[in-house]
């Protein structure tokens, strides 16, 4: 999926627990499958995942997390508890995690979902820290221009039914709306990283992004995840203006052409979801 990415296995998962987590040796250990991009997950036992990250960079966030994880209160969803920080060994060359298991289901984009537990859960996370690192995805608009332009030109260049035109006419509109103070915003609300159950959010996953940033990074779900049935009912319950609306699909436009044509022949989750988001945002068909 990425260059350089080192080979990850169950074998290789289950020699680093061995050697590391003796307590846990005898638990099975089964690949579990996931559009993540950072790092491989394998269930261990019936109440654990292990998380080998794929990159150095993701590698840098396993320790971040982990202290993040451990100052998150007052949320009314489930997160992550993190069980064990492992070392590199075995051939691995970075540091890796052991979190508890947590019970439901990926979301999936365009399926049942109840919109204002997402917008409760995003509130949430708006008041759980008055300071904090910056946002992975944060900052300004402005910094992902060239790259967000770039990849609306490669993907011109491509096979995938796509219009121009209109992406940009999303990115223009975004980056001309005004930009309020910045809060803590969890960033990367992928459906991957959404727990549900009878699509009611349950868990969700994934704090290497989090911090403080503008909050429509959280407002990204609306097209990603969910439909033009349910996208109102979610603006209404988070409370986004207009600016904020408009930054939201700018952002959640920066991500789809950006993943689009660096995942469209490696990561097939990734890429459905990055379609889906620029049919949602009127820049491709509808399935």
């Amino acid at each position: 999926m990425h260059p350089d990415e080192p080979t990850i296995s169950s074998a290789l998962v289950r020699r680093l627990v061995r050697a590391q987590f003796p307590q846990w040796a005898a638990l099975p250990v089964t690949p579990l499958a996931s559009g993540g991009t950072v790092n491989a997950v394998h269930r261990l036992g019936d109440d654990f995942t292990v998380r080998l990250p794929r990159t150095a960079g993701g590698a840098a966030d396993v320790a971040k997390e982990e202290r993040l994880l451990a100052t998150l209160d007052g949320l009314p969803v489930a997160v992550p508890v993190v069980a064990g920080i492992g070392e590199p060994g075995e051939g691995y060359p970075w540091p890796w995690a052991v979190h508890r298991w947590l019970d439901g289901e990926p979301a999936l984009e365009g399926h049942p979902f109840v919109p204002e537990a997402l917008a409760e859960f995003v509130l949430a996370v708006r008041r759980t820290k008055t300071d904090g690192p910056p946002a992975y995805r944060g900052g300004p608009l402005a910094l992902l221009d060239h790259a967000t332009r770039n990849a609306v030109e490669a993907l011109r260049h491509t096979d995938e039914p796509f219009d121009a035109s209109a992406a940009l006419a999303v990115w223009t509109e975004a980056l001309e709306a005004p930009v309020p103070a910045n809060g803590w915003v969890h960033g990367d609300l992928m459906p991957s990283n959404l727990l549900v159950h009878n699509g009611h959010l349950t868990a969700v996953l994934d704090w290497a992004t989090a911090g403080i940033g503008d909050p429509a990074c959280d407002l990204i779900p609306a097209w990603n995840l969910l439909t033009e049935a349910t996208r109102p009912a979610f603006r209404d319950a988070v409370g986004a203006d207009d600016a904020a609306w408009a930054r939201g699909r700018g952002r959640a436009l920066s991500m789809a052409v950006i993943q689009l044509p660096y995942y469209r022949h490696t990561n097939a989750v990734i890429s459905a979801n990055a379609r889906y988001v620029l049919a949602e945002l009127g820049c491709g068909p509808k399935p």
